[in-house]
């Protein structure tokens, strides 16, 4: 017995299910990646306010600790709900998942500043972070694997790069909001209170989301896991299961992302601090910052369109490629003192990076039959994102200080963009390729 896939006759939507099906998972993304670029791009504000006064490097540091805390914590996040995901349901858990992320970032905007409260304030801000860090381990991963299983898997490159898009989306309006609140308050105010406003802003948006996705059905394929295992009657062990038989694909698959997950970080944490220190005012690197997340949906969907078109490795290896030469004069042009020559840079960088993310994302979540899926993706996802990806804003940073330059920063991304382009070429994961796992509880059947 296999598992229907979402263009079997018996699998049917209707426009308004269909549309809700993308509201759900696109908001939810765009609200995790709201929160990320949100806390990146106000990191020295948040420095300023959280930690003692003193060293300007290290009150930046610590804040880019939040971001590393946040990502340290999905691995765990990962073994806890992802096993949830292939055991209750996908839908579950993805309303959880957005409540999560919704306590951890508008609690920002509450919390007590390191004046008023001491050791407490900083405290507090990273624990927020944690509580974001849990719900955001399996947001993604989750939400595309839901969608997938809903759609035709002709086409899930391009579903997925169109998902990925959302995240442009949610990282737009964190900055728009951040930069639309410079213009039109004192920086007096803003410093003081205004700063708070964008965190709050993501209740009315997970709002929404809580309220689409509770509206919705479960995914055929998850349906279709259930009822054989009610037929066998055996314990499913799914985190167990993913890691004794599809290690090998979890490993590559972590490589593969490694470079794209780098470069996700440093467009939407890193690009503003990089210009900011380049000595571009502030208003300026928001709105270079803005002009990437305009830019980023079209790749990120076209690179989904060339993967279905013409197999994985040509958009994997053309932004790989890429990046192998370009990175390390990005960061030169970011330090040339030209406007238009930095934001030429970011941009640039930003189309290549979106390219990937489809085939990228199709290795480490198609990789895996359906009931394991959640919890072999969830888990190869946060190890790269947070081993590798979410500490490029503190190496930058460290970095930067010890040379005065971005430059270093840019030859440490290029090797590990290296590292992927040759995985791309020797070691493509099967969810990357045109087949797609066996069922093992078919096989079982």
């Amino acid at each position: 017995m296999s598992t229907p896939v979402a263009n079997d006759p018996d699998v049917v939507h209707t426009p308004r299910a269909r549309r809700r099906l993308f509201a759900s998972t696109m908001i939810g993304n765009a609200v995790e990646y709201y929160d990320f670029t949100l806390y990146g791009t106000l990191a020295a504000v948040i420095a300023s306010h959280f930690f003692p006064e003193g060293e300007t490097t290290a009150a930046l540091l610590a804040a880019y600790v939040g971001v590393a805390l946040s990502y340290f914590i999905r691995p765990l996040g990962a073994m806890v709900l992802g096993p949830l995901a292939d055991l209750k349901g996908r839908r579950p858990v993805l309303v959880l998942t957005i409540m999560l992320m919704t306590v951890g970032t508008a609690g920002i905007g509450v919390l007590p500043t390191y004046a008023a409260a001491g050791v407490v304030a900083p405290v507090l801000l990273l624990t927020a972070r944690v509580v974001q860090g849990l719900g955001a381990s399996v947001e993604f991963t989750t939400a595309a694997n839901f969608l997938l299983e809903h759609e035709d898997r002709r086409r899930r490159n391009y579903v997925l790069g169109t998902l990925n898009s959302t995240a442009s989306i949610g990282s737009f309006l964190a900055a728009g909001v951040a930069f639309l609140l410079t213009q039109t308050m004192s920086a007096e105010s803003f410093a003081s209170w205004g700063w708070r406003i964008p965190f709050l802003l993501a209740i009315p948006l997970s709002a929404v989301a809580v309220y689409i996705r509770k509206r919705l059905s479960e995914s055929p394929e998850f349906e279709a896991v259930q009822r054989l295992t009610e037929q066998q009657q055996v314990p499913q062990t799914p985190l167990r299961t993913a890691v004794r038989y599809y290690w090998p694909d979890m490993l590559r698959s972590i490589g593969l992302s490694a470079g794209q997950r780098i470069g996700s970080f440093v467009i939407q944490a890193y690009f503003v601090t990089a210009l900011i220190s380049a000595g571009f005012p502030t208003s300026l690197a928001l709105l270079a910052s803005m002009i990437t997340y305009v830019v980023g949906p079209v790749p990120s969907i076209y690179g989904g369109h060339l993967a279905d078109k013409y197999g994985a490795r040509v958009p994997l290896l053309i932004g790989y490629g890429l990046f192998i030469v370009l990175t390390v004069p990005t960061f030169i042009g970011i330090g040339s003192g030209s406007i238009l020559i930095a934001v030429l840079a970011v941009v640039g960088f930003t189309i290549i990076n979106n390219i990937i993310s489809a085939p990228m994302m199709a290795a480490a979540i198609l990789s895996f039959p359906p009931e394991v899926r959640s919890s072999a993706a969830a888990l190869n996802f946060n190890v790269a994102t947070s081993l590798i990806g979410s500490t490029a804003g503190l190496v930058a940073v460290w970095l930067h200080d010890l040379t005065q330059s971005d430059v270093t920063f840019g030859w440490y991304m290029t090797g590990f963009c290296l590292l992927s382009f040759l995985i791309a070429i020797f070691a493509l994961p099967t969810g990357a390729r045109r087949e797609l796992p066996t069922n093992l509880l078919a096989e079982r059947k």
